[in-house]
């Protein structure tokens, strides 16, 4: 008698789901969802409808400046004022947007407004894409996120329009006042002024500059620091925020005085200009590699040594879980107080009478590891492809991993080759080396972890 065998559909079909679950972890998710935001973007900026002259962009110009929207970078091969039409600029501005904050967080936003219920899964999404330990207390935090980032933004288009309508007319003001806003706090470094010129034409600006700075170091911090401050009122903050608050100013400070201190007899940057003005671009070309994108003096004018000092800057670049890109400040932070405890002979690195994981230093190593390779590998590739020195190369290179944006006026002039390793830079740099791994790894089952016997290498 032959055995009854029961086939069990139920069970094969929970295993189907859950492979397709695994398949499509968030870090997937995240990738995908920029990679295909980005597709529809540079399909729209084909558009004839898109550009002042009405044929659109080549399909590679308009990819190129999707990404550098949706990775809030900045670098552009074609001039976004006098190239694009209305319809085109919008386009760029709600890719900055969209990318800045995140696709999940615009997912969110539409999901409260019909009054759906956030799932696991989304909740997870959004968990990878703040960067944060736990779901806990997430769907409020993209509350507090979504609400903080258009009151700061319509706070510095008002000012901006307020500022600029006697140059511009009301019309032209507000409307440039709302691009430049959103530019801003997302740290995009898009700008409407025409030939490139960025803020140029507002260097000695107080207001312009003053407001431009807010909105850069607001969406630069992270969500999680303005989340904290907004609540708490600037009591009680968490260990985290005062720790990037501090770096941030730390970063700030030294980055101004090395400028001021670099430049301040330089005649094509600072030398001629007023004592105020001196300052007020120390401090712009401080804050702006963190990673804003916009200048306020020409950044190829400026000595070689500061601009080395630029491309430490941005490869530091914001904080995490912001609109800004580079390493972030708690990895660099972290890479230090390693250092420092090692030359010290401590078995843990502390901070402020608390020790850090090892687990958070070995992540910080790793992005650090993967950042350098990154950029390395694509100035590389730079050399062989374009027509230019090393350290406009190297500059460019750091600039579109940080999603900063600057540039010393290479962009324009990228070969074929030298224009898909700079989008596949920015998007590196954007989604971030380590979700990128992730992303392309292959899932692997949870196996039992082996401790093997400790053995020693010779290192140094």
């Amino acid at each position: 008698m032959k055995p009854l065998i029961i086939s069990d559909k139920s069970s094969k079909n929970s295993s189907a789901k859950n492979k397709r679950f695994n398949t499509f972890t968030p870090a997937r998710v995240l990738v995908l969802g920029f990679a295909g935001i980005i597709l529809i973007g540079a399909i729209l900026l084909t558009l004839p409808q898109a550009t002042i002259d009405g044929k659109g962009l080549s399909f590679l110009d308009a990819l190129f400046t999707a990404t550098s929207a949706v990775c809030v970078t900045g670098l552009v091969v074609v001039d976004t004022g006098t190239t694009f039409s209305v319809f085109g600029q919008i386009v760029i501005m709600l890719l900055i947007q969209i990318g800045g904050l995140g696709f999940m967080t615009f997912a969110t936003l539409f999901a409260i407004i019909l009054g759906r219920k956030i799932t696991l899964k989304e909740r997870l999404l959004l968990q990878e894409a703040l960067n944060q330990v736990s779901i806990e207390g997430i769907v409020r935090l993209t509350k507090y996120i979504i609400q903080l980032s258009f009151t700061i933004e319509a706070l510095g288009a008002f000012i901006l329009a307020l500022n600029w309508s006697v140059d511009l007319g009301w019309k032209k003001a507000i409307y440039f006042g709302i691009f430049h806003a959103v530019s801003a706090f997302n740290n995009a470094g898009f700008d409407l002024f025409g030939n490139f010129s960025s803020l140029t034409a507002y260097t000695g600006d107080i207001i312009t500059n003053i407001t431009v700075m807010f909105l850069i170091i607001s969406g630069g911090i992270g969500f999680v620091v303005l989340s904290d401050l907004y609540v708490n009122r600037g009591r009680k903050l968490s260990f985290h925020s005062k720790v990037v608050l501090v770096v941030s100013a730390l970063l700030i400070i030294v980055g101004t005085i090395g400028i001021f201190l670099l430049e301040m007899g330089n005649v094509n940057t600072l030398g001629n200009l007023d004592p105020l003005s001196k300052f007020l671009a120390a401090l712009f070309q401080s804050v702006t590699p963190r990673t804003a994108g916009f200048n306020t003096i020409n950044i190829s004018d400026m000595r070689v040594t500061s601009q080395l000092f630029i491309i430490i800057l941005m490869f530091i670049g914001a904080s995490p879980g912001s609109t800004g890109g580079g390493i972030k400040t708690t990895t660099f932070l972290s890479i230090v107080l390693s250092v420092i405890s090692t030359f010290k002979g401590k078995a843990h690195i502390t901070l402020r009478e608390r020790t850090l994981p090892q687990d958070v230093i070995q992540k910080a190593i790793a992005i650090s590891f993967l950042a350098l390779l990154l950029v390395l590998l694509t100035t590389s590739i730079l050399t062989i492809s374009e027509n230019a020195d090393f350290m406009t190369l190297l500059f460019e290179a750091v600039s579109a991993f940080g999603t900063v944006g600057l540039s010393m006026g290479i962009t324009s002039q990228l070969s074929l080759i030298g224009k898909i390793a700079i989008i596949l830079t920015m998007f590196s740099g954007r989604v971030g080396p380590l979700t990128l791994a992730f992303a392309l790894g292959q899932n692997k089952n949870k196996k039992l972890q082996i401790k093997y016997p400790d053995e020693r290498i010779i290192i140094g």
